[in-house]
C-alpha cells in the first residue's frame, strides 16, 4: 500500500505538492485562529493533567464542595515580635486588598458578624444545649459543681456575668457553650483580627506574633492573567503597608493558598518552556550547519519546525480548547523529533550527488530538482512506516485517561503528521537547490557502520554468548533494583520560597499538613447528626493524642433531637429547684416565675437542619452538609485553619455529568473537616470501626490510579511492540521484522535497568517515556532496514538521535519532577537506541 501511495505520488509535480501544503497549512492556520476566537486558554496547573476519579456521588459532591470553597483562597501571616506592629499591619493589609475588588474579596480576619450571628440564633435554643462538661456534671447530680462555676463568674472582675444575663440564664450555662462553638481555638481575636504565635523564636531569641488575613481570589488560581493581577495587587498591599508603618526589617509577611504554588508552577514553566526550546532550537540550528555547511537546510529546517508547531497549537487548542503549560514544555521535544525527516532527506541527497559535482550548471540544476523528488521517494515508504509507529505510541500514551497526557499525545502526533505532510508536499519544491557533497560527513558514518560490523562478526559466536549473559545480568541487576513510587505528591515540588512560608504559617493556624477529609452518610439527617456525635468522642481522643491538631464537625453547632431532648431533661433538674438554685447564689427569688415559664415554654423549641442553614449563622456551615438544594459559601472561619493544599490537590477537572447521577440522591452526607493531621494510618484506624463514617484522600486515590496506568502503559508497550512487529513483517519478512522491534524492546529493558542501577524510582511518566522510545527507535531501525546504501542512513540517525537528545536531555534538567522523569527516561532510551540500531543495517547484512 505504501508503495502504491508513493507512485500516486509521484505522477503529481513539484508546483502540485506545493499548492497542496499551502491549502493544508492554511486550513491549520484558521484552526487555530478559530480555537483563540473560541476562547482557548493557557492551563498551567499539573493537577489538571492528572485523571478524573469516578467516586460515588455522594463522595463526588463532598470533594467537589470543598475544592469550590477553598481552591482560590490566600491566606496571609504579618509577623512581628511586637503584637501591636502586627496587627497594625494586618490591617492595613485588610485595607488595601479590600480596595482592589478587581483582585479579592471576602477579604477578612476575624468574622465578628459571624460571631454574633451564632449568638442571636443559639440563645432562643439554650434550654436543649449544654457542653460535654456541663452534661456530665447533671447526669451525675453534681448540681453544686455547677453553682461554684457560677459563683465564681459572679465574684471574677473579668467575668461575662450580667443582671441582664443571670435573669435568662440563671447559672451562666449559655456563655460556656458559645465558648465551645468557637471555631478559632488556635487564634485570639485582637481588635477584630485573628493572631496567633509562632511556635519556635526567631534569631533573636523572640517568639513572634502573626496576624492573619484572608480573601478569595477573583477567578482560578491557576489562570495567568488572574495570578498576575492578584499577585500583582497583593505586592502593591504589602509594599504600602511596610512604607506605612516604616517596619521594613522587623516585619515578614507569610503567604499560603494554591495561589503561590500555581504562580510559581507557571513562572517555571514559561521558564523551562522558553530556555529548554531556545536550546533544542540553537543545539538543532548548529547540527544543521555542521553537517551540511549551508543555508537553505536551515531554513527548511525551520520550515518543517515551524509547520509542526503550528500543526500541534492548532490541533491542541482545537480539540481541548486550552492547552497546558507542561504540554509545551514536553513539546519542546518535538522539535528534535520533527527535524528527524529534513535530516533523513537531506542525507539521502547527499548520497545521491555524491557524484555529481562535475555536470555543467543548468544540469545541475535540473538534475537538484529530480534529486529533491527521488530523495522524497527513496525516505518515503520508511518515512511513513516511522510515522505510523509514532503516532502509534503517542495514541498509547492518549488512551490513558490523563487529560495532559492526552493533550501531549494529541500535540506530538499532530505535529509529527504536520512535518510529514511538509517533507511529502513542500520539499519537491522549496528544498531544490544543489547542494555540496559530504563526502567526509558520509566517510565518517561509513567508518561507523564498518565498525559496528566489525564488532557485530564474532558477535555469533562465544563472545556473543558472554556479551549477552552480560547484559542479561547487569539488566538483572538493575531491574531488581528498581523501585516503584506513584505518589502524586512527588510530581509538584514547589519552590522552598513557597512552602517554608507556608509551613510557618500553617503551623500557626492549624498546627501541621493535611489533605483528607471524613465524610459521613446516613438515610436521614437524624440519623447523620447522630452518626457525627458518635465520631465525637474519637475526634476528640485523636486531638488530645496529639494525632489531630483541629476539626470542624457539624455536631458541635447542630445536635440530634434527641441530644437536645436530653440536654433539655437534664435541665429540667435545675428549673425543678429554681428558688433554692436562686438562694444559693444570691440572686432574687423573683426571677423563679419569668425563668420557669421561658423553659417550659421551650420544650418543643428545638434546632433542626432546616431552620439552622435557614438562618445567618447555618449559612456558614451550609456547604458542610451534603443535601442537593443546599449550597452557600464555606466561612472563612472555617476554612482558615485548613492547609490549602487540601483545595490544591483536589482542583482536578470534574466531570459536570457525573455530578447528576441520583443513584445516591437519597442518601445525606456531612463533611467533617481536618487540620493538623500528625498520623493517617492511626486516624484512619480509629475512624474504620464506624457505621457510615470514612476518610476521603483524594491524593491517595490518583496515586492508586498512577500505579494503575502505570502498570497498564507498560502492557500497552509490550502490546505495542507486537503489533508493530506484525505491521513490519508483512513488509519484511519475519525474521526482519524481529530485528527492528528487538532495537528498542532491548532499549527499554536496558533503561529500566540504568533506572534502577541510578536509584531513580518507577513512576507513570517512566512508562510513558518508554512508549516514546519504541516510537522513535523503530524509525532508526525502520531507516536501516530500508536503506541499501547505510552511510546516509546513519549520518541521518546520528544528526537524529543528537537532536532528540538534546530535547529530551534538556527535559532530564527541568525541576518539575513529572517532566525531569520523562526526560531522563528518553535520555537514556534514546542514547541505547542510537547504540543499538546499526546492528540491525550489518547484521542484515552478515545474513545475506
Amino acid at each position: 500500500m505504501i508503495l502504491r501511495l508513493s507512485d500516486c505520488l509521484g505522477r503529481l509535480s513539484a508546483n502540485t505538492r506545493l499548492l497542496i501544503w499551502l491549502a493544508l497549512l492554511a486550513a491549520m492556520t484558521l484552526l487555530a485562529v478559530q480555537a483563540l476566537s473560541r476562547g482557548a486558554t493557557v492551563q498551567s496547573d499539573i493537577l489538571a493533567m492528572l485523571p478524573k476519579i469516578q467516586e460515588d456521588p455522594l463522595t463526588q459532591r463532598a470533594i467537589d464542595r470543598v475544592e469550590q470553597q477553598l481552591a482560590n483562597r490566600i491566606y496571609l501571616g504579618v509577623v512581628s515580635p511586637d503584637q501591636a506592629s502586627a496587627v497594625a499591619g494586618a490591617k492595613a493589609l485588610l485595607a488595601s486588598l479590600q480596595d482592589a475588588p478587581e483582585a479579592f474579596t471576602q477579604v477578612q480576619s476575624a468574622d465578628m458578624q459571624g460571631a454574633q450571628a451564632l449568638n442571636r440564633f443559639y440563645f432562643p435554643y439554650r434550654f436543649h444545649l449544654l457542653t460535654a462538661q456541663q452534661r456530665a456534671l447533671l447526669e451525675s447530680g453534681q448540681l453544686a459543681k455547677l453553682e461554684a462555676n457560677t459563683l465564681a463568674q459572679l465574684y471574677n472582675a473579668f467575668g461575662y456575668a450580667n443582671s441582664q444575663l443571670l435573669s435568662q440564664d440563671p447559672l451562666l450555662l449559655y456563655p460556656e457553650l458559645l465558648k465551645q462553638l468557637s471555631p478559632q481555638r488556635r487564634l485570639k481575636v485582637v481588635d477584630g483580627i485573628l493572631v496567633g504565635q509562632e511556635a519556635t523564636p526567631g534569631s533573636d531569641g523572640q517568639k513572634r506574633s502573626v496576624a492573619i488575613v484572608m480573601a478569595q481570589g477573583v477567578g482560578s488560581a491557576f489562570n495567568p492573567k488572574a495570578q498576575e493581577l492578584q499577585l500583582a495587587r497583593l505586592e502593591e498591599a504589602i509594599t504600602q503597608m511596610q512604607q506605612d508603618l516604616g517596619t521594613e526589617q522587623n516585619m515578614d509577611v507569610l503567604r499560603g493558598g494554591a495561589l503561590f504554588h500555581a504562580a510559581a508552577a507557571t513562572k517555571q514553566a514559561k521558564q523551562e518552556v522558553s530556555s529548554l526550546g531556545l536550546a533544542s532550537l540553537i543545539g538543532v540550528i548548529l547540527l544543521v550547519w555542521l553537517a551540511f555547511r549551508s543555508i537553505m537546510p536551515l531554513t527548511i529546517a525551520a520550515l518543517t519546525i515551524a509547520t509542526s508547531l503550528l500543526f500541534a497549537l492548532g490541533a491542541t487548542l482545537w480539540i481541548f480548547t486550552q492547552v497546558h503549560l507542561l504540554t509545551l514544555v514536553f513539546g519542546t521535544s518535538l522539535i528534535g523529533i520533527a527535524i528527524d525527516y529534513s535530516f533523513h532527506f537531506y542525507c539521502e541527497r547527499l548520497q545521491a550527488q555524491k557524484n555529481d559535482v562535475n555536470k555543467d550548471r543548468q544540469a545541475e540544476t535540473n538534475t537538484a530538482t529530480n534529486t529533491a523528488t527521488s530523495a522524497v521517494a527513496r525516505v518515503f515508504p520508511a518515512a511513513s512506516l516511522a510515522l505510523l509507529t509514532t503516532v502509534i505510541a503517542y495514541l498509547a500514551i492518549g488512551l490513558t485517561p490523563f487529560p495532559g497526557m492526552q493533550q501531549v499525545a494529541v500535540f506530538c502526533a499532530a505535529g509529527l503528521l504536520g512535518a510529514y505532510l511538509t517533507l511529502i508536499f513542500a520539499y519537491p519544491k522549496l528544498a531544490n537547490s544543489a547542494m555540496t557533497p559530504g563526502e567526509r560527513a558520509l566517510g565518517l558514518a561509513a567508518r561507523y557502520l564498518n565498525a559496528m560490523q566489525i564488532i557485530a562478526r564474532p558477535m555469533r559466536g562465544i563472545k556473543g554468548v558472554v556479551i549477552a549473559l552480560g547484559l542479561l545480568l547487569v539488566t538483572v541487576i538493575g531491574l531488581n533494583r528498581l523501585e516503584v513510587n506513584d505518589d502524586i505528591r512527588a510530581l509538584q515540588q514547589s519552590p522552598l520560597s513557597v512552602t517554608q512560608g507556608e509551613e510557618r504559617l500553617r503551623q500557626v493556624m492549624s498546627g501541621g499538613t493535611d489533605n483528607q477529609f471524613i465524610l459521613v452518610r446516613a438515610e436521614t439527617p437524624e440519623a447523620l447528626l447522630t452518626r457525627l456525635e458518635t465520631l465525637t468522642p474519637t475526634l476528640n481522643s485523636l486531638q488530645s493524642q496529639d494525632v489531630l491538631g483541629n476539626s470542624v464537625n457539624l455536631a458541635n453547632y447542630l445536635p440530634s433531637q434527641a441530644s437536645q431532648q436530653e440536654a433539655y431533661r437534664l435541665q429540667r433538674q435545675i428549673y425543678h429547684k429554681l428558688p433554692e438554685v436562686l438562694a444559693r447564689l444570691g440572686l432574687d427569688s423573683d426571677l423563679a416565675p419569668s425563668l420557669m415559664a421561658s423553659f417550659e415554654a421551650s420544650a418543643n423549641e428545638t434546632i433542626t437542619p432546616t431552620n439552622f442553614f435557614a438562618d445567618k449563622a447555618g449559612e456558614l456551615f451550609a456547604p458542610l452538609w451534603l443535601v442537593p438544594e443546599l449550597s452557600s459559601k464555606l466561612s472563612p472561619e472555617l476554612s482558615h485553619g485548613l492547609s490549602h493544599e487540601l483545595s490544591h490537590e483536589l482542583s482536578l477537572e470534574t466531570d459536570t455529568q457525573a455530578q447528576k447521577k441520583t443513584s445516591d440522591s437519597d442518601t445525606y452526607g456531612a463533611i467533617v473537616l481536618l487540620g493538623g493531621i500528625k498520623n493517617l494510618g492511626t486516624l484512619t484506624q480509629a475512624i474504620t470501626p464506624l457505621d457510615g463514617v470514612s476518610l476521603v484522600d483524594k491524593v491517595q486515590d490518583i496515586s492508586d490510579v498512577m500505579a494503575k496506568y502505570r502498570s497498564l502503559t507498560l502492557i500497552l508497550l509490550a502490546l505495542a511492540l507486537l503489533v508493530a512487529g506484525l505491521i513490519f513483517s508483512l513488509r519484511f519478512g519475519l525474521k526482519m521484522a524481529l530485528w527492528i522491534t528487538a532495537v528498542p524492546a532491548l532499549a527499554a529493558l536496558l533503561t529500566l535497568a540504568g533506572l534502577g542501577l541510578a536509584g531513580s524510582p518507577l513512576t507513570l511518566f517512566h512508562a510513558l517515556a518508554l512508549i516514546l522510545v519504541f516510537g522513535i527507535g523503530v524509525d532508526y531501525s525502520l531507516f536501516f532496514a530500508e536503506s541499501h546504501r547505510g552511510e546516509g542512513v546513519m549520518m541521518a540517525v546520528f544528526m537524529s538521535a543528537c537532536s532528540t537528545l538534546m530535547a529530551f536531555g534538556l527535559l532530564a534538567f527541568s525541576q518539575t519532577p513529572a517532566i525531569h522523569y520523562f526526560g531522563l527516561t528518553l535520555l537514556l532510551g534514546i542514547g541505547l537506541t542510537f547504540l543499538l540500531s546499526p546492528f540491525i543495517h550489518t547484521l542484515t547484512r552478515i545474513d545475506k
